[in-house]
């Protein structure tokens, strides 16, 4: 007899344990409240689409157009238009004195800013 596990939900915005430890660091200097962190784009920056992201109350959560990613109960959340150019997105975060910070590895950017912060597709 052969027992078969649940295949790993599958999630279209990816963290790093980095990013998710300095996450969970941030939202605990907002106070310990219940918050999930937003990902989106939006138009804009040197190549056409700035990333955003941001803490909000998951009373916000809007089941019809978001998804919803659970890392270790911190939920990531992204509406499904940004999804359409974050699906596999790489969020890492560096300590580097120079080009530290929040990194995004998008596999679905044809043109990247020096900055690291805007897109193209």
């Amino acid at each position: 007899m052969t027992t078969q596990t649940a295949p790993q939900q599958e999630k279209g915005i990816l963290m790093s344990e980095n990013a998710l430890t300095h996450v969970k660091m941030l939202k605990e200097q907002q106070g310990g409240k219940d918050l999930c962190l937003r990902v989106g784009v939006r138009q804009g920056g040197c190549s056409g689409m700035s990333y955003m992201m941001d803490f909000e109350d998951p009373l916000n959560i809007n089941s019809d157009h978001d998804e919803v990613y659970d890392y270790d109960g911190f939920r990531v959340v992204c509406d499904r238009k940004s999804l359409l150019y974050l699906y596999g997105l790489m969020l890492d975060y560096s300590t580097a004195l120079i080009g530290g910070g929040f990194q995004f590895t998008n596999p679905n950017a044809a043109q990247t800013c020096g900055c690291g912060k805007s897109f193209g597709t």
